[in-house]
């Protein structure tokens, strides 16, 4: 009998079960160091969770470190501790870059940023945390710092109808300042590559930024960086629950970008009033 193959599944990122809760409690420690002491997180908004799966949507900042998201995650755990699962979508680059980073990663939840493996998260009845915005987002001018930037994706709009979970935004002003990211350069770059010059790891980055920041002071293209000891402010956002789900809501494309432009308007709305906040 011939049996069925998905090859896709056996790569690194499309399995569920490398996350580790044993893992996930061990680094807590650290993690709780960084959040109280070295980012002082201040943080509000997590009666908002509902007691149902989710799909999180964040806004991604401070470089390759990205500490928001980890300083997150934190608050995920204690509060509702390592059992109960949540996957966060990392993008597929990390498996070819830093592939031993990766499978570190997949042990606290990471999973491949694609639709199949996040219905599946979904339908096994965890949450799911997203960063719609990725490279483009995590990399964007410092004076974007202020700005939800999605890069005009609307992939997780119809996982969110796909699969009838509200939307829970989850947005974050601070960790842009652990770099300055001073121009995106990727334009210039490319070029060069079309012309002939090849890409680093053979890997296209999608980004291509300058910025200062540690350990390298002026650094070039989408290094690894060590995030400044500044405070972050964090906030979950009420559920965003639209009108229409389904597969037939998913595919009117219509209704994709109505949804695309509520979500992304409110979080901008949270995000001013979190920026107020943070300064009073």
């Amino acid at each position: 009998m011939l049996k069925t193959k998905h090859p896709q599944k056996t790569k690194p990122g499309w399995s569920l079960d490398k996350r580790d809760p044993k893992f996930i409690e061990s680094i807590m420690p650290l993690l709780g160091f960084l959040y109280n002491y070295y980012f002082r997180v201040q943080t509000s908004g997590w009666e908002n969770v509902p007691d149902e799966k989710i799909l999180i949507v964040g806004s991604h900042n401070g470089g390759l470190a990205s500490p928001d998201t980890s300083m997150m995650m934190y608050d995920w755990i204690r509060r509702f501790g390592a059992e109960k699962p949540i996957y966060g979508l990392m993008h597929p680059k990390a498996w070819e870059v830093f592939p031993a980073l990766a499978e570190i990663a997949m042990k606290g939840g990471a999973i491949i940023a694609h639709p199949q493996i996040a219905y599946q998260a979904l339908r096994s009845g965890a949450s799911v945390l997203v960063y719609p915005g990725g490279a483009e987002d995590v990399f964007r001018p410092h004076e974007m710092r202020d700005k939800i930037y999605f890069a005009e994706r609307r992939g997780f709009i119809k996982l969110a109808l796909r699969e009838n979970v509200p939307i829970v935004p989850a947005i974050s002003w601070g960790a842009h300042d652990t770099l300055f990211i001073l121009a995106d350069l990727y334009k210039v770059v490319e070029q060069f590559h079309k012309w002939g010059m090849p890409w680093l790891f053979g890997v296209d980055p999608l980004v291509f930024p300058i910025y200062l920041g540690l350990p390298w002071g002026l650094a070039l293209g989408p290094l690894p960086n060590i995030p400044l000891p500044v405070p972050i402010h964090t906030r979950v956002c009420p559920p965003i629950v639209f009108e229409r789900y389904g597969k037939e809501a998913a595919s009117d494309r219509t209704y994709v970008n109505e949804c695309y432009e509520l979500v992304k308007s409110q979080m901008q709305q949270e995000l001013d009033n979190l920026i107020q906040q943070a300064g009073n």
